[in-house]
């Protein structure tokens, strides 16, 4: 963070970045005068002015989409230039180029040209043609320069002609090079009129640092609380004029030297407190993190994690999280942005994809594997966009999000059976009773409160930290990790208090539609069928709830989560094979507590009153319900994880035929090797391993080792990180803050804080 204050602005001047990438500036020049401008901190929301004024944050980034730069405002063309310019050119990598047949050969775009001439051209792969930065930002300046509009707004495709590239560069008086250079004007913060016509003493360059950390430590504060900036009403008067001129007037009071030379003690055109200085702030605070990510990372591989929510305006947001190894060896998955996509098609959330990377650098060449979630409403998009990236790339190994997974196989397959999917109706529908007022949830609490004091006094169960806590019903989710089993867990413990709820709706009821829905669930609620799914269901949860918090984890290799998920397959096949008897005994101690009737094993079965079977009790619960949901389970477990055992085949772009025989003595040196180095005892799975052969220097010896261990790090286990950005978006963009722009909410979300949070599970579900 401390580059981009580095230099202090004198006052009269508010900017805070003195870097070429960085430095934002908004001109007061003339439209031939690029020398004359001011510098003040960059926008990132929308404001009222004139019209033909356009959102600076939603810039086309294809140059193929760019209308001229004479057709916007006046006021905005010297600012438009600075964003594209600091921007950079549009350069995407990792893409198959199209050929094309020029005479009589096959010619495409060559990506080396992005080396040769780096600082102007771009490519738009929309159109598969070429263009000029400079040239575009410029050339309306003077008319009827020489080659026209060919690398302006026409695009230039004669890819046999190379020579134009060089031709269009020219002599040092070439147009061209006088566009190059006004562009390096444009940002130069040395020949901004304030700083060339004021000059300002050491004391006022001190004040005005002053202020300007006083105002970065109240941003660095409200981020880390993801607490609002601005506030209804921050006139002088006003008893609370927002969190951060109240933050700021709290430093003053324990700081004089903050208190004389800020707010009021400040000059009222510079006191560093404006929204837009506020959100470039935080806008340097996200462009720190990025900076952190993207040294991390290199040029090194990665796997891509998308994901879509709504955010509190309605609008459709996409978040991008990458996946990678860093430099110690350890497993990072790192937020980079929330996507705007106003049209979901796969082709759009390419593009926005296409446009992030080619904004921070990356290529569709360092794509290792992508994840989606797979249970959202855009997941036919997604499979799209899964076909697409591997179009451009095959090595981007597609994971089906495990956690995902690992609830569709619980829950969506157990409900193939008629009796287990009439269980989780019913539990739908008792949640719908008994949570539908605050009234029935507090005679919950109350009840439970009053059988835990009972049984404290009794010494029936322990007392201390974080036992006995409070209990309520919590609402399943199909796409909310877990949530089934807390569901049901939760039932187990307050089902005396449920059924007094129950009974109260039956009496008390508003109208005889509630009144029924109690009578006909309290009628289930007590028969011997409801305890047997209940039970059984809580404990095939209970089995794969370890599997499901574990896949959750950041740094969970995807050979740990196979071992996790054989583990959890054996315990199912043991709970199949010898686990009937102990369910029934739980089944009869709970029908026995509550004097629920229950069924005799030898009698014949009866589906209902009149209709009875060939078969007992015994065979209805055992083969026909236990062995088959349990049959269900294991058969969809082999075949929705079935793809993980063809790993050592996904990367055949990554190994040449050499490296591959190599590969396979380095192994075996390797674990001769590893046997006799106690640092290597105890490890906690490969990215443990991982972390170790860099601690030791081993991934350097073993190098073609490490690469293997790093590509199966890469390949994503779950979603889990993408929910905690959208969960994260929720706390910053709220109901009272729901017009809060794009890049403002980016800079909220980076902030490291945020995404440390536990993943909520599907905010759409």
């Amino acid at each position: 963070m401390e580059k981009y204050f580095n230099k202090v602005t004198p006052p009269g001047s508010t900017s805070l970045i003195s870097s070429k990438r960085k430095t934002p500036y908004v001109s007061t020049s003339t439209e031939d005068n690029v020398h004359s401008h001011v510098p003040v901190f960059q926008s990132t929301s929308n404001f009222t002015m004139p019209n033909n004024i356009v959102d600076l944050d939603n810039l086309p980034c294809d140059p193929a989409d760019r209308p001229r730069i004479l057709s916007y405002n006046v006021n905005q063309r010297d600012e438009i230039r600075r964003r594209y310019w600091l921007k950079g050119p549009n350069q995407p990598s990792g893409h198959i180029l199209p050929q094309t047949t020029i005479g009589n050969k096959q010619r495409c775009f060559i990506s080396a040209w992005f080396s040769q001439y780096g600082n102007w051209l771009e490519y738009s792969v929309k159109t598969d043609k070429a263009f000029c930065l400079c040239c575009y930002l410029f050339r309306d300046h003077i008319e009827q320069q020489a080659g026209n509009d060919a690398f302006v707004t026409e695009g230039f495709n004669s890819w046999n002609k190379t020579e134009r590239l060089l031709s269009h560069v020219g002599a040092v008086n070439s147009f061209h090079n006088r566009a190059l250079k006004k562009c390096e004007d444009l940002v130069k913060q040395q020949q901004s009129i304030p700083v060339a016509f004021h000059k300002h003493s050491e004391s006022a360059k001190k004040e005005y640092r002053i202020r300007l950390n006083a105002s970065v430590e109240v941003c660095r504060h409200l981020l880390n609380g993801s607490l609002p900036f601005r506030g209804h009403d921050e006139s002088a008067t006003s008893l609370h004029r927002g969190q951060f001129l109240e933050t700021l007037k709290l430093i003053r009071k324990f700081s004089s030297e903050v208190r004389e030379v800020t707010l009021e003690n400040a000059p009222g055109n510079n006191q560093v407190i404006a929204p837009k200085i506020q959100k470039h702030i935080a806008y340097c605070f996200s462009q720190e993190i990025l900076k952190a990510v993207f040294d991390g990372l290199g040029k090194d591989v990665f796997a891509l994690l998308v994901d879509e929510s709504n955010d509190v305006s309605k609008k459709e947001q996409m978040a991008v999280v990458l996946r990678y190894v860093d430099g110690f060896g350890l497993v990072k998955e790192r937020f980079i942005g929330v996507v705007h996509v106003t049209d979901t098609s796969s082709k759009s959330l390419k593009s926005s994809i296409d446009s992030l990377f080619a904004q921070h650098g990356l290529s569709m060449e360092q794509i290792r594997g992508q994840g989606y979630d797979g249970a959202s409403n855009m997941r036919g998009e997604f499979n799209g966009l899964k076909a697409l990236i591997l179009k451009d790339n095959a090595s981007a190994f597609y994971i089906h999000c495990f956690a995902h997974q690992l609830q569709l196989v619980v829950v969506a397959v157990a409900r193939n059976h008629n009796g287990v999917g009439n269980f989780f109706e019913m539990l739908s529908l008792v949640m719908n009773v008994v949570c539908a007022s605050c009234q029935r949830k507090d005679m919950i609490r109350e009840g439970y409160k009053k059988i835990v004091q009972e049984a404290i006094g009794n010494n029936e169960i322990e007392t201390g930290k974080g036992l006995n806590q409070e209990l309520s019903l919590i609402r399943a989710g199909d796409t909310r990790w877990g949530s089934h089993y807390k569901t049901i867990s939760s039932l187990v413990s307050l089902f005396p208090e449920v059924l007094k709820v129950l009974e109260y709706v039956e009496k008390e009821g508003k109208n005889n539609f509630s009144r029924n829905q109690a009578h006909g669930v309290t009628l289930y609620f007590e028969t011997f069928d409801f305890v047997f799914y209940l039970h059984f269901m809580l404990r095939i949860l209970e089995l794969t709830n370890m599997l499901s918090q574990a896949l959750q984890k950041k740094d969970q290799g995807i050979i740990e989560a196979v071992s996790l998920i054989q583990i959890t397959k054996k315990k199912l096949q043991s709970f199949r094979d010898d686990g009937f008897e102990g369910l029934l005994e739980e089944v009869h101690v709970f029908c026995e507590k509550y004097e629920i009737e229950e069924v005799d094993m030898e009698a014949k079965y009866a589906r209902n009153r009149r209709q009875n079977t060939d078969i007992n009790n015994q065979h209805h619960y055992k083969v026909d319900t236990f062995i088959m949901v349990l049959d269900m389970q294991l058969e969809e477990f082999r075949d929705r994880f079935s793809e993980l055992i063809k790993l050592s085949m996904l990367y055949p772009n990554d190994f040449t035929e050499v490296e591959r025989r190599n590969l396979a003595q380095q192994l075996d040196f390797f674990y001769d090797v590893v046997k006799e180095d106690d640092r290597f005892a105890n490890l906690n799975g490969i990215s443990d391993l991982s972390r170790v052969m860099v601690e030791t220097r081993k991934h350097i010896s073993y190098y073609l080792v490490y690469r293997l261990v790093k590509l199966a790090l890469v390949l994503p286990v779950a979603t889990a990180t993408v929910e905690r950005c959208f969960s994260a978006m929720k706390l910053v963009k709220s109901d009272l803050r729901n017009r809060i722009a794009n890049d403002f909410l980016n800079a909220n979300n980076l902030w490291a804080g945020l995404l440390d949070q536990p993943a909520t599970g599907d905010n759409k579900g």
